[in-house]
């Protein structure tokens, strides 16, 4: 069995986004030559996630709305967290969008259904954050 890793760094201009990863993903698989397996792909930041979804900008932004309903940033008062840091909403949004995705990889290829993309969201961002790929296969 062969075994591959790289790690992507992300950074955004905004505090939150999302950003389709799909086409540097989809780099790593051809760079693994791995054609059977499965790829992991995580978030390697408490603050940030990896999901699949489609990438229809409406969606995005209402996740962007119904995440900030869930867990408003301000006031920042709001979290016990926010004794450290002012970015406690930015955990529980994190919780909320998961930290990793598992594609099956089948001829070379990620096994996806019809419009489904892989994002990096980000919910505490401008700065330096990574994304960890990892691919195990044959």
């Amino acid at each position: 069995m062969k075994s591959y890793r790289k790690e992507l760094w992300m950074h955004t201009e905004s505090r939150v986004a999302f950003l389709n990863i799909t086409k540097e993903v989809e780099q790593c698989l051809k760079e693994s030559k791995i054609k059977e397996g499965l790829l992991l792909c995580n978030a390697m930041h408490i603050t940030a996630s990896v999901f699949i979804n489609d990438d229809e900008s409406g969606l995005h932004e209402d996740f962007k709305n119904w995440l900030e309903k869930l867990a408003p940033e301000k006031p920042y008062s709001r979290y016990n967290h926010n004794t450290y840091e002012d970015n406690g909403d930015s955990h529980l949004k994190r919780s909320i969008m998961g930290r990793e995705v598992v594609v099956a990889v089948t001829n070379g290829r990620l096994d996806f259904g019809p419009w489904e993309q892989i994002f990096y969201g980000e919910f505490d961002g401008m700065r330096d954050k990574r994304v960890l790929v990892k691919i195990i296969g044959e």
